[in-house]
């Protein structure tokens, strides 16, 4: 075999030798890749099921207002997938097809911002904005597929 990059005839172990470092360096790097996708990705159970527990769920059990009100409750990651009497709120891997994010994100009407800013929500200690990490959180949720996980 000969290959010009050298001038000369390769032997067979060096071609087997060239060929075997470039797959080492090909799955190396397609491992970095794999590694770097699982550090990113967002669980339900571990991420966004805290969230939206401590920050929707005294409105949304099956129990209180905003149940009552919509049919949504965020008791079960199925529950949050049925969504509402009037249909799905996550649509996975579209946050902006998603209103759950659109309201949390206050990319709506101000008067469906979730959670509600009433004098009465706030009174009573509700009515806070989610932090931007939350929010981004339950954005990359979506996007990423909204997996039970």
């Amino acid at each position: 075999l000969f290959y010009a990059g050298f001038g000369r005839e390769l032997k067979h172990w060096e071609v087997i030798r060239m060929t075997s470092t470039k797959w080492f360096t090909l799955c190396l790097a397609g491992c970095a890749l794999l590694l770097s996708a699982c550090e990113n990705q967002v669980r339900y159970t571990e991420d966004v099921q805290p969230i939206l527990f401590s920050a929707c769920l005294s409105c949304h059990d099956r129990d209180s207002e905003g149940y009552l009100n919509s049919g949504f409750s965020l008791d079960s990651y199925e529950a949050v997938m049925k969504g509402t009497n009037f249909g799905a709120v996550v649509v996975p891997g579209s946050p902006e097809s998603s209103s759950l994010y659109l309201v949390i994100a206050h990319k709506t009407a101000p008067e469906i911002h979730m959670p509600p800013h009433t004098d009465e929500a706030l009174a009573e200690g509700r009515g806070f904005s989610l932090s931007e990490k939350q929010t981004e959180t339950i954005r990359l949720w979506i996007e990423q597929g909204a997996q039970n996980n």
